[in-house]
């Protein structure tokens, strides 16, 4: 499972350099349940299940890190969101709150010691932490403000008071900022080496770069460089294909830039390899539909190959792996990436 010095590779990829070899990530968590055959239910409420259930994925599917990320209402759902989670689906809204001065003054940022599902997603990572110990990096999450925003208020009033009431909309994005950096720095202390940032709902599906820029961009900065300060790399996800809206990503400045599919990898670490460790773009739905594993070591190649040249890189997908994908599909993900991840020679597929 993993390998001791993934931490030290982590790091040299973040300075842009060339570790001894490719880490090797996947979004794979409604996957990785499935797998372990839990109800989601109990599941983000279990610390012992999410433990038992990532040792299986690390043994089973040899990733180099965790990423515990039941779903993205952990941190809102104490400030009044009303949800519902599946059997099989992880939690979705039944009602955002009313997008408005006086809610927004109502809302207090929530105590991670007795808020929700906060504390069991922090003993989860403590939990995680004790088990798997430093030969994989352990992942936390947060949304990001604007994102935040969205998930709390329904993304399409957000994108509606951004043009309307501009101060409201600013208001909301600072109060997200606070709760983002509280949250990332209690998962860090319980034992979090990195903390993934989700801005799904600032990518240019959603927003024009100067919208990005102006709204977004702030806020996510703010983010990660609390993250960075905290000892930790943050690692920033608006899952995009766009390369304008991936140079404003750079300017951000995390410690690992996320990339969406449908731009070549390569294209990006040409306009974007000295300023960000680049990863993920390879798509988890050409992967689920793969019917050869040859198909699915040549999607694995191509984002390899791409992003691998002169360091800065670490592989992941570039979208979360769909529950229901075959397991032998991510088998020949692993065993293709992990032959062919090192610096030293060419490794031929195995």
């Amino acid at each position: 499972m993993a390998y001791p010095g993934v931490l030290e590779d982590v790091q040299v990829c973040v300075d842009l350099g060339m570790p001894s070899r490719v880490p090797i990530f996947a979004l794979g968590e409604e996957f990785d349940v499935e797998q372990y055959d839990i109800d989601y239910r109990v599941y983000t409420q279990s610390p012992e299940d999410m433990v038992k259930c990532w040792v299986q994925a690390v043994e089973t599917f040899d990733y180099d890190w965790v990423l515990l990320h039941p779903d993205d209402y952990i941190e809102i759902e104490p400030l009044g969101i009303a949800t519902i989670t599946e059997p099989r689906i992880p939690a979705s809204p039944v009602k955002e709150l009313e997008f408005s001065a006086d809610v927004l003054k109502g809302l207090k940022v929530p105590d991670a010691s007795n808020s929700g599902r906060m504390p069991a997603h922090l003993e989860g990572l403590s939990g995680l932490r004790d088990a798997l110990g430093d030969e994989v990096v352990l992942a936390g999450r947060v949304a990001a403000p604007f994102s935040a925003v969205a998930l709390t208020f329904d993304p399409q009033v957000t994108l509606l008071t951004m043009m309307t009431d501009e101060g409201l909309m600013r208001d909301a994005l600072e109060f997200m900022g606070d709760l983002m950096v509280y949250w990332a720095q209690e998962q860090i202390k319980a034992g979090a080496r990195a903390i993934w940032v989700g801005d799904c709902v600032a990518s240019s599906g959603f927003l024009s770069p100067e919208h990005y820029r102006d709204f977004a961009a702030p806020g996510a900065y703010r983010v990660c460089e609390a993250i960075k300060a905290a000892g930790a790399w943050a690692y920033y996800h608006a899952g995009d294909p766009s390369l304008p809206h991936l140079e404003i990503s750079a300017d951000i400045e995390p410690s690992m830039l996320n990339v969406g599919e449908d731009i070549p990898l390569a294209a990006v670490k040409e306009a974007l390899g000295d300023q960000v460790c680049v990863t993920g773009n390879i798509n988890p739905i050409t992967l689920f539909e793969a019917k050869t594993e040859e198909e699915v070591e040549q999607e694995t190649l191509r984002v390899l190959e791409g992003g691998k040249p002169d360091g800065g890189y670490i592989f992941n997908t570039g979208e979360g792996v769909p529950r229901t994908t075959a397991p032998w599909i991510i088998e020949t993900m692993m065993r293709t990436a992990k032959a062919n991840c090192s610096y030293e020679e060419d490794y031929p597929v195995r």
